[in-house]
């Protein structure tokens, strides 16, 4: 006999299926192949047009698109077919670019490739996104537990009269993220009262990052992301922790995702949401 599937778990299932075809966008987190924190002094990298350097508010870059660099210029020739483009206009000769603090990286484009230069705690990179990277290919699905109603809790929400800047680190060591903490919420699991701090705002969305006592073991372990819907009236709001998902740097060592602040790392075993895709052999 076959298995009625409720509707609970088909609505997880398709949130399962939505996930799956994020990690297989062709210039997505799984497609990155590098990240190079830029210096005060010209270099050129593997596999890249052109010499960039940083300062403390720009990325400088000289790109040839044609002739190879001679008599110590600090061009070097792109090679061929190797344009640059940034919003489909070529890039040639000096170039500066002004990434902005912890915002979405500029974008460059490089054949199939896609160069994202950012800027994190002060610090300039260049972060590659290749359509044929080894990570995606290999990708298949992200693993995560069965869905559970236990885990399907509805909290408090308590909003702070005036948001809050919490910082917390990075997993590449020297950053710090600081985030706009809009309240708590607070809920009970199996007798025990928890309270995380929310992130975000009603207009852009609310979210929690959070560790648990599977952290670390089959789960990734500097943080996952819960997406909270809008509190009701009366504060109440739904914590569906089997859509606890995984952040980027679970799938890849070039990202530079923040890690859960302290007040929540909660001391249960969030059995729930996804796993560690890495240990799980999926990507």
């Amino acid at each position: 006999m076959t298995a009625t599937i409720t509707e609970f778990e088909q609505q997880w299932r398709t949130w399962r299926t939505e996930r799956d075809r994020w990690a297989r966008q062709p210039l997505g987190w799984l497609s990155l192949t590098g990240l190079h924190w830029l210096g005060e002094e010209a270099e050129s990298f593997d596999g890249l047009p052109g010499r960039w350097r940083a300062d403390a508010e720009n990325v400088y870059a000289t790109i040839d698109s044609g002739s190879p660099a001679r008599n110590g210029s600090a061009a070097v020739e792109s090679g061929a077919g190797e344009v640059v483009t940034q919003e489909g206009a070529a890039l040639s000769g000096a170039v500066t670019l002004a990434p902005v603090e912890g915002a979405p990286g500029l974008e460059l484009r490089v054949g199939d490739r896609l160069i994202e230069v950012i800027r994190r705690s002060g610090q300039a990179a260049l972060r590659i996104h290749d359509p044929a990277a080894p990570t995606l290919a290999a990708f298949t699905e992200i693993p995560a537990y069965e869905p559970n109603p236990a885990w399907n809790v509805t909290g408090v929400y308590t909003p702070f009269e005036v948001a809050r800047v919490v910082t917390t680190g990075a997993v590449v060591d020297g950053l710090q993220h600081h985030h706009s903490a809009a309240g708590t919420v607070t809920f009970t699991f199996d007798g025990t009262e928890y309270t995380l701090l929310v992130f975000g705002s009603h207009l852009l969305g609310q979210h929690v990052l959070f560790t648990d006592g599977t952290s670390g073991d089959t789960t990734y372990g500097g943080a996952r992301r819960l997406d909270l819907p809008r509190p009701a009236a009366d504060g109440t709001v739904v914590l569906d922790f089997n859509r606890a998902l995984n952040l980027p740097c679970a799938f890849t060592d070039y990202a530079t995702c923040p890690v859960a602040p302290p007040e929540n790392r909660l001391p249960v075993a969030v059995v729930a949401g996804e796993k560690d895709p890495r240990k799980e052999h999926s990507a």
